[in-house]
């Protein structure tokens, strides 16, 4: 990627900090870790980072191969900073702070995903390769799994909120010290997922961290989610089960269903632009007494595809978590409807709601949903709805979430962002001036999927797109934040086989809530001019 910092400032555009030069030598890195005093921090190391580096990351323990990084490129000269914070008596933090030679005078945190305590090395770089001081953190504790959690209610803490915290407020910390006399701009947050929530639990409790968050496919309302996940098997049932459905038969449900909507927004393109426009019915693919079961489905299986996508409702009817919409059914089936246990519902359920390492994903049942929505360990719920501290000070938020996700429903955020609505009384005219809405038609979790998905949400969906406002979630923030320009759409690219050497595929304006896309003009429906946003 070239410097995005040297293309602003030859082109003079608005969003060019003055750039701030530093030293990079291994003294002034060092140096930094001699001297920077910060109650409970411990400076691992401190080194200077040439651009074009191919980091090795710290293998050395099955929790943090689990992780999956063992490489990270530095995208531009760089002081790379781990730390270990000490967050209580019984919980700690690693957090790295990459501070780049290119700086903006911009501050980003970066969140996490899953139950996970990995380091998401690969949006630091991205944030460094924009000129943000970045940080990041270990949320806790190392690994995938949630076993850290077991009787240890402080590391639950950390994973639910304290771990973004701490990072911001360590963070800004030693990005004053290092830059020293040059002054620190506007700070922002980047995540998606897990990484979401902790953005939006920043915004409800700690309104004064962030003045923009980047808010991807939000983990809200975290405990009926976990148990939402956990509920699939109870509805699929095992491998063994005449109700489970194998990946194949799941691709005849996915045709069915396209059959029966995806024309619902002006052409047949294999997308769900507005998922919640279908009332998808099953009872099509209903074998024939004298079917041979090829191409179609068992009653037992029909009845399993119908209780999919209905929502999850407790024992006195009230909502646990709305449906899975329809349209990600590719993905789920080899996530959701496996006929296996959902392993982030387990190790929650296990580690931080019951303390019991025996308990089964085949006992969930609406009773433990209750106890694990009352019990909201540090209220990692995340869902307050009155944001106007945030919105008081001139905070602003991005809020997106792909229509194809197969992990957390799109049908959630939505959801969210009715409940701010109408626990602040503003109707989306006027939530318009600190919260916007986007859904992504087509994108999966967080990025990937048939749609138009790459907007700008991380480093592997800038690839080969013009580093603009216009492409970039990130960058139309700082838009708006710095320079009021607020989104109106927000612009995504499909390359052909998500391949960029074979060019362009389409590129589509994606709406803001409440509106949605509707094509016009469905010979051309590849060009973004084919398609309107309409309520």
């Amino acid at each position: 990627m070239r410097s995005y910092i040297l293309h602003l400032l030859a082109s003079g555009t608005s969003r060019a900090f003055a750039q701030q030069p530093a030293s990079y030598s291994d003294s002034a890195c060092s140096s930094i870790a001699a001297s920077f005093d910060y109650p409970d921090v411990t400076i691992n190391f401190a080194q200077a980072i040439p651009a074009g580096t191919n980091i090795s990351l710290d293998q050395s323990t099955p929790e943090l191969a689990s992780c999956t990084r063992p490489s990270q490129v530095a995208p531009v000269d760089l002081c790379r900073i781990a730390m270990f914070v000490k967050t209580t008596e019984i919980s700690n933090i690693t957090l790295e702070a990459w501070l780049p030679a290119n700086w903006t005078g911009r501050f980003l945190s970066t969140g996490n995903g899953g139950l996970s305590g990995c380091i998401q090395y690969e949006d630091i770089a991205y944030g460094t390769s924009l000129g943000f001081a970045t940080v990041g953190a270990n949320n806790g504790h190392n690994g995938t799994r949630g076993t850290a959690f077991y009787k240890n209610a402080e590391v639950v803490a950390d994973f639910a909120w304290r771990s973004v915290h701490t990072g911001v407020v360590v963070g800004k910390a030693i990005t004053n010290a290092f830059y020293s006399g040059k002054e620190m701009g506007k700070s922002y947050y980047l995540g998606c997922s897990t990484g979401g929530r902790q953005g939006l639990k920043m915004v409800q409790d700690f309104p004064d961290h962030f003045d923009g968050a980047v808010i991807g496919a939000p983990a809200l309302a975290f405990n009926n989610l976990s148990s939402w996940s956990g509920s699939f098997l109870l509805k699929t049932g095992p491998t063994n089960s005449s109700t489970w459905l194998n990946p194949a038969e799941w691709a005849l449900v996915h045709s069915d269903i396209l059959a029966q909507c995806d024309d619902l927004d002006g052409v047949a393109d294999g997308i769900l632009e507005d998922p919640t426009m279908c009332t998808y019915k099953p009872v099509n693919l209903l074998c024939s007494p004298s079917g041979n079961g090829t191409n179609c489905l068992t009653a037992a299986k029909v009845e399993t595809v119908a209780k999919v996508f209905e929502p999850y409702y407790g024992a006195n009817g009230s909502l646990i978590f709305p449906r899975m919409q329809p349209g990600s059914e590719l993905s789920d089936a080899f996530i959701y409807y496996t006929g296996q246990p959902f392993p982030y519902t387990t190790d929650w359920y296990r580690y931080a709601i019951l303390n019991s390492t025996t308990w089964q994903a085949s006992e969930l049942n609406s009773e433990y949903a209750a106890i694990a929505s009352e019990t909201d360990p540090s209220g990692i719920s995340t869902w307050k709805g009155d944001l106007s501290a945030y919105k008081n000070k001139g905070g602003k938020i991005l809020h997106y979430h792909g229509q194809a996700d197969s992990i957390i429903t799109s049908t959630n955020s939505p959801r969210y962002y009715d409940h701010v609505s109408t626990t602040m009384g503003l109707p989306p005219k006027d939530l318009d001036e600190f919260y916007r809405f986007f859904r992504i038609s087509g994108m999966d979790h967080c990025s990937g999927g048939v749609g138009a998905w790459q907007i700008g949400q991380n480093f592997a969906s800038t690839a080969n797109l013009t580093e603009d406002a216009q492409n970039n979630v990130l960058l139309r923030m700082i838009d708006w934040v710095e320079s009021g320009e607020a989104p109106e759409t927000v612009t995504g690219t499909k390359f052909v086989n998500d391949t960029a050497s074979l060019g362009v595929d389409f590129v589509r304006n994606h709406c803001k809530y409440p509106l949605r896309n509707r094509c016009k003009d469905a010979a051309n429906y590849q060009s973004p001019e084919a398609w309107e946003c309409v309520l």
